[in-house]
């Protein structure tokens, strides 16, 4: 029998392999890291890290949706600015882009 439940072994021998590399890339990272002791340099650049790529997620998607991508981008700034509620920011960005999109 090459099933279980339905399933294919061959298929689920891959994933198990994959999580387990992916998990041993992760853990092994952690793990180096833990040993490597980081020069305020590299702190200070690992720092701005998370905003790097949240960039490299927004810009292209905004310039794709044109005019009304971005005023929605800058609908979710003012909304974070003004209250830091990050459903709210979300929401009104997503309903300017639906609306801008209704009117153009």
């Amino acid at each position: 029998m090459n099933d279980w439940f339905g399933i294919q072994t061959d298929s689920l021998w891959a994933i198990a392999i994959m999580a387990v590399i992916t998990y041993g890339f992760r853990g092994g990272g952690y793990w180096l890291m833990g040993r490597v002791t980081l020069s305020p340099r590299m702190e200070a650049g690992l720092a701005y890290l998370p905003g790097a790529v949240i960039t490299a997620l927004v810009v292209p998607s905004m310039l794709e949706a044109g005019t009304a991508g971005v005023f929605g981008v800058a609908v979710v700034a003012i909304c974070m600015r003004i209250r830091p509620n990050l459903l709210l920011a979300m929401t009104s960005g997503i309903v300017t882009v639906w609306l801008l999109r209704q009117v153009m």
